[in-house]
Formats: C-alpha cells, sequence, structure tokens
C-alpha cells in the first residue's frame, strides 16, 4: 500500500473538500498541525469545505469551536449535514410540530426551518396528531431508556417523514472505543418499523452537489477538479466515489494503517490516493 504526500496532491485541485471528525479533529480535539495545513490550502488560493455529518451544531457554532480550539474557520466553509435536512424540511414540511431526538441547540435547525420543534419526550396523546415529522439530530440531550422507545411508538402511530440528519452509525470516542452515533439509533428503529428512513450526510449526494455548488460560485470547476479528504471508507470516500470526484483516505481516524489494506479489499470502496494524515504535507 503506496502512501502519498498530502502536500503534494494540493496545487493539483481547483477546490478541496475535507471531513471534519478523524480529519481535522479527533477524540482529543483539534488535530496538532492542522492550522497550518489549512493556511497552506489559502495560500494555494484553493477553495475547501469542511464536510460533516455532525448535526448536533450549526456551522456557526462549530466554527465557534474550531476558533476556540485556534483554528480559524468561516461559518461558510462547514457544510453540515443538519443543513440537509433543514432545507429538506423547509421544503417539504410546511406546518405543524416536528418532534425530535437530540440536544435543543441541534433543534435550531428545525426552528431556522421555520418551524415548530418539540423534543420527543414531550410528545403525548394531547399534541401526536399535531407532529407532522420526525427528526434524528443528535446521540444527546435526551433520555435513552424512554426517549428512544417514544421515538418507536410516535412512528408506530403517526405515519410521518422520519429524517435522519446525520447517517454516521458510530463515532471515535477514544483511541480504541467508539459509541453509537445518531444513525445507529435510527437503523434500530427503521429496521424495527420495517421502514426506510430519509437520510442526509454523506455517503449520500445532497451534501457533495452543494459543497460542489458552492465551489463553482467562484469560478467553473469540474468534478475531477475536487479532492475530497476523509478518514471513512463507507461514508466519505464512497461518496467522493458516487459523486465522481477524486478521492483521498487519510489513516488518522477510523481506518488505521494496519487494517486499510483489508477495509479496502473487502468493501470494494477505493480510494484514488491513501495519506498517512492531512499533516504530511511538508516538502
Amino acid at each position: 500500500m503506496q502512501l502519498t504526500n498530502f502536500r503534494s496532491l494540493i496545487p493539483k485541485y481547483k477546490a478541496i473538500f475535507l471531513d471534519s471528525y478523524g480529519v481535522v479533529k479527533n477524540h482529543m480535539g483539534l488535530i496538532d498541525g492542522v492550522p497550518a495545513v489549512i493556511e497552506y490550502i489559502r495560500e494555494c488560493d484553493i477553495p475547501f469545505k469542511i464536510l460533516t455529518n455532525d448535526a448536533s451544531r450549526s456551522p456557526q457554532k462549530q466554527s465557534q469551536r474550531f476558533a476556540e480550539s485556534g483554528l480559524h474557520l468561516e461559518a461558510s466553509e462547514i457544510i453540515t449535514s443538519g443543513m440537509m435536512a433543514k432545507k429538506f424540511l423547509k421544503n417539504k414540511i410546511s406546518s405543524g410540530k416536528v418532534a425530535y431526538l437530540g440536544t435543543k441547540s441541534s433543534a435550531q435547525y428545525i426552528i431556522r426551518a421555520n418551524l415548530e420543534a418539540i423534543p420527543v419526550a414531550d410528545v403525548n396523546l394531547l399534541n401526536i396528531d399535531e407532529v407532522t415529522a420526525m427528526v434524528f439530530l443528535d446521540d444527546e440531550g435526551f433520555n435513552w431508556n424512554v426517549d428512544i422507545n417514544a421515538t418507536l411508538n410516535l412512528l408506530r402511530k403517526r405515519n410521518i417523514p422520519a429524517i435522519v440528519a446525520n447517517s454516521d452509525t458510530i463515532y471515535p470516542v477514544a483511541k480504541n472505543n467508539v459509541a453509537i452515533a445518531t444513525g445507529g439509533i435510527a437503523q434500530l428503529v427503521e429496521n424495527i418499523l420495517g421502514r426506510k428512513f430519509i437520510h442526509f450526510g454523506k455517503p449520500d449526494s445532497q451534501m457533495f452537489m452543494y459543497a460542489f455548488e458552492k465551489v463553482n460560485e467562484i469560478g467553473y470547476i469540474k468534478r475531477k477538479d475536487v479532492l475530497m479528504v476523509g478518514d471513512t471508507l463507507h461514508t466519505d470516500i464512497l461518496g467522493g466515489n458516487k459523486f465522481g470526484v477524486d478521492t483521498c483516505l487519510v489513516l488518522s481516524g477510523n481506518t488505521s494503517a494496519k487494517n486499510a489494506k483489508s477495509s479496502i479489499r473487502s468493501s470494494g470502496v477505493i480510494p484514488d490516493f491513501i495519506c498517512e494524515s492531512i499533516l504530511s504535507y511538508k516538502s
């Protein structure tokens, strides 16, 4: 397995998409050295976007969190799966209450779609008929022992759209440990109900299309002019491959150097490049 120097790739592209978790940050916070990489991309006058399946915070909040860690990003440089869910809600759900699993902060995606957000814990016999959609936003902010069952029973009783704003099933919480993510909760409920929900985030194409349209506002760019950088084969790399952009797998997150070769072979998801990390940028 031949590794590529990430710095050598940067000037070859007219736009770069970067996953957040496992590429720019990890369970410890911002990865040391990342601000220098972002600065080099800027020096090359290459537009970039952070594409994240994190629907727990708005781009503005995420920008603030990055700034606190030492990485200065504009909110417009961050694209979240929650943004894609918000667009759907705004276009397809015209009235009623939208129930959600997640934190109060994550519910801003519903509120900004000009809809009334209601925690699933507050759904009861008196207001259940007013609920017109259900959104899986975050794996925090609710009682796992009670509210997942409440979600299941709401969707049994009401034939309403169920939207998954973050399709990730797991996320790293330590070097060798993971936790169940929002998509994992949604998948459990899907399997029990025998239904398929509406999913947003990588590997689905909506986020890639939105990011592609945004970088094309600067000047005409072909899909082959774009590099998608991610640490996960079945979201970042598969999504980039399906969308038709070049892909770079980094070994700084979900995919390790130890299992990269076997994971690529067993999944059939093949990146165009493999780098140790985006920190492998020195000339």
